[in-house]
């Protein structure tokens, strides 16, 4: 089998490390970034391990719904889970428009102090996939950087906001 290909997002952000945690662990932080133009509603978020982060995208009369079992949590340094497309019963299934788009991804975030500011980096890896899985997946990389370079954007803003709202 070959090598399997990684997705990587690496991100300085100019607040406290952790301060970038809580936006990734506090589901009322994490509805303000996530899933950038829809509705963000996290059902459940257990950050633990063997937690479950439970999520819907909304917008109109459509959801998409997302699974995520953290494997590992390391507070503040690291986050890491199994994230996967869900049914409405948040069992695991496949992406609705995209078949062969891999039915688990391996994320690991890494936040890391830096003086005053964090470094982030998030890597996606597909877990226990298929030949066709991988192969989607490789396509879309490129394409990838879209949406979560709209939810840093707005992770950006949030920070910036949590800060003022600090000093005041």
């Amino acid at each position: 089998m070959r090598e399997v290909p990684t997705y990587v997002l690496e991100r300085t952000f100019n607040a406290p490390r952790e301060l970038v945690w809580r936006t990734w662990t506090e589901p009322d932080l994490v509805s303000r970034w996530y899933g950038p133009n829809v509705e963000s509603i996290p059902h459940k978020m257990d950050v633990e391990q063997g937690g479950l982060w439970l999520h819907e995208m909304k917008w109109g009369d459509n959801s998409n719904y997302q699974r995520a079992e953290y494997i590992e949590v390391s507070k503040p340094e690291k986050l890491v889970w199994l994230h996967s497309n869900a049914d409405e019963n948040w069992e695991v299934a496949g992406n609705p428009m995209m078949p062969d788009w891999p039915r688990i991804l391996l994320t690991t975030v890494t936040f890391e102090e830096n003086g005053d500011q964090t470094n982030l980096r998030l890597t996606w890896v597909p877990h226990d996939a298929t030949e066709a899985e991988i192969t989607c997946f490789e396509a879309a990389i490129s394409g990838i950087n879209k949406g979560w370079n709209a939810g840093m954007a707005l992770l950006e803003d949030l920070l910036a906001e949590l800060q003022s709202e600090m000093q005041t």
